[in-house]
């Protein structure tokens, strides 16, 4: 989403200049074009080498050094960028950028520049919060500027309170968020993602590997692109994207549950979880004991559980549903057995025996094979990536449903 995206960083003069340094890191691996401007403040916390180095690009901070080229420097630099982001940004510099004083290299630079500017603040709580510094942020958000909500928590100076930059990854995710063109604003997504547990006794259960990272890529992925999105998880290790309702569920039967609460509403349902078939017929209130058990040997009776996507797939009605099938063998006949049994728009299978398509990996190699038997496959990707070309092919079916 930031791949190909000219984003200027502006870095001020405060203790937190240590954290644009991984802020660089994870701008350029998105695939942004970074260029990085300090003022010589900023320079006495971090080396501008620092940043040269991350960045692969010189650093701007002296706005009278001599140029080897023919371009007036803080002009050619305001012209560049998609966004230009301040981070930190102190209160000095809110100031004066709110107040048109342009004496430094980013002022200047700002002052020349007509894109939208994203601060994310730091600096000691009565600073941030002085009327002053908030009738700056004001003025600057009446003017189209965005701002990072700062992070609570003992600061440097050592007090207790508001003023702490926002994370590195929270900056990268808002702009992800803000490059992504809303073309599902107005359609409600109801995500299934993770696996379910069903348990034996208060200290057993019975589940599978998957980890959740498709049906969260998707889920965030969804949110940014403008949809409502409810994601009904398993239990993972992921942290929940943002702008998304989580419903957290255990048993394959609470997801069951869930889904019923939220489908009426949605427009579509995908069902990237791998809730289990099976559960134990009989549940221990006890630990079971091995003493108890003098054979070799141990038998669970299980019995089936509800099969979610036959059930809402018999009732979809407008709706649109995807579903997922990990095989290991006869995965045309089985998917497409699948995607008939349960009435899906379309569904994505994959070879988990596969290097790189297995579960809990970043990556996929997928296979979709929709209701009109058209077959797509697609090379090893991302499960980004692989989440975005799944919703637009939701989006040209909603489209062609309109």
């Amino acid at each position: 989403m930031l791949k190909d995206k000219h984003i200027l960083l502006g870095i001020t003069g405060g203790i937190a200049a240590y954290k644009s340094a991984d802020l660089v890191s994870k701008l350029k691996k998105s695939g942004a074009k970074v260029d990085v401007v300090m003022t010589k403040a900023a320079t006495e916390f971090v080396s501008p080498l620092t940043f040269q180095t991350m960045s692969q690009s010189k650093v701007h901070f002296d706005l009278f050094g001599l140029e080897s080229y023919m371009e007036v420097e803080h002009i050619a630099l305001a012209q560049r960028p998609d966004i230009i982001l301040i981070a930190p940004a102190t209160a000095n510099t809110i100031g004066k950028i709110a107040n048109g004083i342009a004496d430094n290299m980013l002022t200047t630079v700002v002052m020349a520049s007509n894109v939208s500017i994203l601060f994310a603040p730091a600096m000691n709580t009565n600073m941030y919060l002085n009327p002053i510094t908030q009738k700056n942020i004001k003025a600057l958000k009446e003017l189209g500027h965005q701002f990072m909500n700062t992070g609570e928590g003992r600061l440097a100076c050592g007090d207790v309170g508001a003023g702490k930059m926002a994370e590195p990854a929270e900056i990268i995710t808002y702009l992800e968020d803000y490059f992504t063109e809303k073309d599902l604003k107005g359609k409600k997504i109801v995500v299934t993602a993770g696996p379910t547990i069903e348990e034996i006794d208060p200290v057993r259960f019975i589940t599978n590997h998957s980890s959740g990272k498709m049906g969260y890529s998707i889920a965030s992925i969804a949110a940014k692109r403008g949809a409502e999105v409810v994601l009904i998880s398993g239990p993972v290790d992921l942290d929940p994207p943002s702008n998304v309702k989580i419903v957290n569920i255990k048993s394959t039967e609470e997801m069951m549950e869930a889904v019923r609460e939220h489908f009426e509403n949605c427009d579509v349902l995908i069902k990237a979880a791998a809730p289990s078939d099976f559960k134990p017929l009989n549940y221990s209130d006890k630990k079971i004991k091995k003493r108890e058990n003098e054979s070799k040997s141990m038998s669970i009776e299980l019995t089936k559980n509800p099969d979610i996507a036959a059930y809402f797939g018999k009732i979809k009605e407008h709706r649109i549903m995807v579903g997922f099938a990990a095989e290991t063998n006869n995965i045309e006949e089985y998917a497409g057995l699948k995607m008939k049994e349960k009435n899906l728009d379309f569904i994505v299978a994959n070879d988990i025996t596969q290097d790189g398509a297995g579960f809990k990996g970043d990556t996929n190699i997928a296979t979709i094979y929709d209701a009109s038997g058209q077959i797509e496959s697609l090379p090893l990707m991302s499960k980004d990536d692989l989440s975005s070309f799944i919703l637009d092919k939701v989006k040209l079916i909603l489209e062609n449903r309109s």
